[in-house]
């Protein structure tokens, strides 16, 4: 009776074990084809110079390390010829955000103000929407700067709107909540900054309320004084906000924020995508004392580069928790930037940091420097650690790249000018991206095309804003002359005249074909 009491004894642990182990198969196999998280991270004004792993390749002058976003190219893929497709955030940020040009736009020029109307239609897709139709649970953080509604005072059903050449300061608007933003366009959460830490109003909106920054908050208007008086500096115009506002806290609440949100979702049924757009390193410079145990505040030669120090800390802190969570290995990591570099800060220059890098200019420039951007991909198991591409890419191939990830298919018209990059990142032979670039400048209305290193830049006419009326004012050729030594400027040599008119007529045969259509839905 013992015997065959012990025989089934271990029939059953056999079967118990044989159960265990294949319901761990199972769950294994689930976890390896469950599509993965995605993690966009946009960093605010970084150059090329700005991320050690970068500005290795040109210097051994190394004033900060970036440690964090350096592993990230060491386990991933690091683009060494990535671009924004306009040297200005708010047009950048729009292109990301469609996977069009930004001529495409209905306001494609300047910078947006937090009560803007957006430039996005109500009917077209946005990485938030083509997430949504993928089943992904969806995220915004952080800077908006698309254009914001706010309900009008006197009307809570009615979006303010300002009229052209009005003080804001005080303008008929309540900012206690957002009636047209992130939600509005595919975003299921939001911690939200209308127009970054640089304009009104100066306030933090979670899923679209305002999030008082402490129990005694009020609405109020922020004026230069108090800015003073918290040694907040680049301060340029009153306006709303909560009466507690202060930049260098923005930054730790954004990333505990992120933390806390991938901590909430992360083994859901559901994956998600977080677009994660920094403050960092946008003016006002105003790190934080210290963020997730490190010390940031006055331990560089400058604001500026306190808040790059602080940016790579956001991201460390993003991948860690991916690690706690056990979902590193299924996350995808996307980590570029809205425009090139900034040149802004006394301290900075003294101090020998080239945000730039070896290119000439900065944000805002239709030089290299003004729209050249780091550009990193980690996706474990998929993209092959350590590695680089030199392939020309634009921010806005974004959109198509999810797509790609995701396995989904855009219409012609929907994201007109973006590439997936996922056959680039899988190294597959004859992946291909763009032919030429297509390149906005900033403020100025400059725009540039770049066709296998033959860069062409035009000025846009400043009044009429036409693009097919810009004229050519410098051609450079970038094989030779990649820091765009204006000694070697051939605009005006007649030996190269016929290139000139040969990038000529591609400019506008592009903006020609390719118009703004009102069609943005998918296949």
């Amino acid at each position: 009776m013992k015997k065959t009491i012990i025989e089934m004894n271990r029939i059953e642990i056999y079967l118990v074990t044989l159960i265990l182990m294949v319901g761990f198969t199972n769950n294994t196999q689930a976890q390896k084809s469950k599509k993965p998280n995605v993690i966009v991270v946009l960093a605010d004004d970084i150059g090329v110079g700005d991320i050690s792993h970068y500005r290795k390749l040109h210097s051994n002058h190394i004033v900060l390390e970036t440690p964090h976003i350096d592993n990230l190219a060491s386990q991933g893929m690091m683009f060494t010829d990535a671009h924004a497709s306009a040297a200005l955030c708010a047009t950048s940020r729009y292109s990301i955000m469609t996977g069009n040009s930004c001529y495409r736009s209905t306001e494609p020029w300047g910078v947006w103000g937090g009560y803007s109307q957006s430039a996005i239609q109500d009917d077209q897709l946005t990485l938030g929407r083509l997430m949504q139709k993928a089943n992904y649970q969806t995220a915004f953080f952080g800077k908006w700067h698309l254009g914001t509604g706010f309900p009008q005072k006197d009307d809570p059903k009615t979006i303010f709107v300002p009229k052209r050449g009005s003080k804001e300061a005080r303008a008929p608007v309540d900012i206690s909540r957002i009636l047209r933003g992130p939600k509005q366009f595919g975003f299921d959460y939001s911690l939200t900054l209308p127009a970054g830490i640089q304009g009104m109003p100066y306030a933090i909106y979670e899923n679209h309320d305002w999030l008082p920054l402490r129990k005694n908050s009020t609405i109020k208007v922020i004026e230069k004084a108090y800015m003073t008086s918290i040694g907040v500096d680049h301060f340029s115009r009153e306006g709303y906000g909560d009466s507690n506002w202060n930049p260098s806290e923005i930054g730790p609440l954004l990333a505990n924020k992120a933390v806390d949100y991938i901590a909430q979702n992360a083994n859901k049924k559901d994956p998600f995508f977080m677009y994660y757009c920094s403050q960092a390193v946008h003016t006002p410079h105003a790190a934080p004392v210290e963020l997730n145990g490190v010390k940031i505040k006055g331990t560089t030669p400058s604001k500026h580069i306190d808040m790059i120090k602080e940016l790579d800390v956001q991201v460390g802190m993003l991948v860690d928790a991916l690690k706690a969570q056990g979902i590193y290995e299924n996350t995808v990591i996307i980590f570029t930037s809205d425009n090139g570099g900034l040149h802004t800060d006394g301290d900075t220059w003294n101090a020998h940091h080239e945000p730039s890098d070896i290119y000439r200019g900065a944000k805002n420039d239709p030089f290299e420097g003004g729209h050249r951007v780091p550009f990193i991909v980690v996706w474990p198991n998929v993209v092959e650690k350590n590695t680089s591409s030199n392939k020309p890419i634009i921010g806005l191939d974004i959109m198509a790249t999810l797509a790609g990830i995701t396995k989904q298919k855009v219409g012609k018209k929907v994201a007109q000018d973006s590439h997936n990059l996922v056959p680039v990142f899988k190294q597959i032979k004859g992946a291909k991206t763009h032919d030429f670039l297509m390149i906005q400048g900033g403020a100025r209305k400059e725009y540039a095309i770049n066709d296998k290193g033959w860069k062409l830049i035009l000025q846009v006419n400043k009044k009429t804003k036409d693009y097919l009326t810009a004229k050519p004012v410098s051609l450079f050729n970038l094989n030779d002359n990649i820091t765009e030594d204006d000694m070697k400027d051939y605009i005006n040599n007649p030996a190269y005249q016929e290139k000139v008119q040969e990038l000529l007529e591609k400019y506008k045969k592009t903006i020609k074909s390719k118009v703004y259509l009102g069609n943005h839905k998918l296949k």
